[in-house]
């Protein structure tokens, strides 16, 4: 099985995915929940609601309290109603809670939490600390595990190159989500991005040891891309094993978890089959196309037809 060979079939799928989603990005951006652009949220369960709960009446009621700009969700059976909104004080809270209790009925206050702007320019500007300083710790670790073989830089930029692949990926859906589906962005979604980094990661770096041991052992009897290959192939198994283990957990979740999490594991499911797919398919690629220099050698050619178009004429 050569799975070298197809390697731009790979690389342009990739941008199938990843174009729409940046392309998102562009026009619409994420939207992006009171963890970081500031307001409350608050969390009710209702036992016997007088009426079914319909997220576009509490809407209405909120509109009427003042608060225009607000994200009103339920459960699926219609008892836990879950509202985003601009800051409001504990007088502004209690006066919408009786608002809410004259309409569906008595009810228990689960959670109320208010985030100031400044708290959630904070997180913003820490999460981008972290994304940064995980790529610049993830190269020099892997430069300097990969010290044996030669070029060991290429090994630490490839895994570098995937893991911004899973980023755009799992972004770019996610916008696209929030425009389509009024998805917000919150805390749960840097942790779900920081640890499909961690995942893509991780099964880069069972590839590349693999692709190193083989180095030692018959690099000097086949060429690099027969390398890869051969190392792929060994490793593909315990690739997919491992990443079906989570997703199936992930699934799970997904379909019988809490609507709260949800957004939060569609995520993470997003990000970890991106991350299955980096690994085998554009990581280890892309240290065959670096190897053989094709990227340098397509553009000799096409510089070197111009001087011989030119000198033709």
């Amino acid at each position: 099985m050569n799975i070298v060979k197809n390697r731009y079939w790979y690389f342009a799928f990739s941008l199938l995915i990843i174009i729409p989603g940046v392309i998102s990005l562009i026009l619409w951006g994420l939207n992006p929940s009171i963890d970081f652009t500031g307001g409350s949220y608050l969390e009710l369960q209702f036992d016997n609601p007088k009426t079914q709960i319909m997220a576009g009446e509490v809407q209405k009621i909120l509109m009427k309290q003042g608060f225009e700009s607000s994200l009103v969700q339920t459960s699926s059976d219609g008892k836990l109603l879950f509202i985003r909104t601009t800051e409001m004080s504990t007088a502004e809270k209690d006066r919408l809670e009786a608002a809410l209790k004259d309409k569906y009925g008595d009810f228990k206050e689960l959670q109320f939490s208010s985030v100031g702007p400044s708290v959630g320019k904070e997180v913003t500007t820490r999460a981008m600390y972290a994304v940064i300083a995980a790529a610049i710790a993830i190269l020099l670790y892997i430069t300097y595990a990969f010290r044996s073989v030669p070029r060991p830089f290429r090994y630490g930029t490839a895994a570098i190159i995937a893991m911004i692949h899973d980023i755009l990926v799992t972004v770019g859906l996610v916008s696209i989500f929030c425009h389509f589906f009024g998805w917000q962005v919150d805390a749960l979604f840097l942790t779900a991005l920081l640890t499909v980094i961690g995942f893509s990661v991780h099964d880069t770096i069972v590839v590349f040891d693999r692709i190193r041991e083989n180095m030692r052992r018959i690099g000097r009897m086949m060429p690099f891309e027969r390398v890869v290959n051969h190392s792929i192939i060994q490793t593909l198994d315990r690739s997919i094993n491992t990443q079906l283990t989570v997703l199936f957990t992930l699934t799970a979740l997904a379909l019988f978890g809490g609507i709260s999490t949800r957004h939060f594991v569609i995520t993470m499911l997003i990000g970890i089959l991106s991350g299955t797919y980096s690994s085998i398919f554009n990581a280890s690629q892309i240290l065959v196309v670096w190897e053989n220099d094709e990227i340098g050698r397509f553009f000799r050619r096409l510089f070197g037809k111009g001087e011989e178009e030119a000198a033709s004429a």
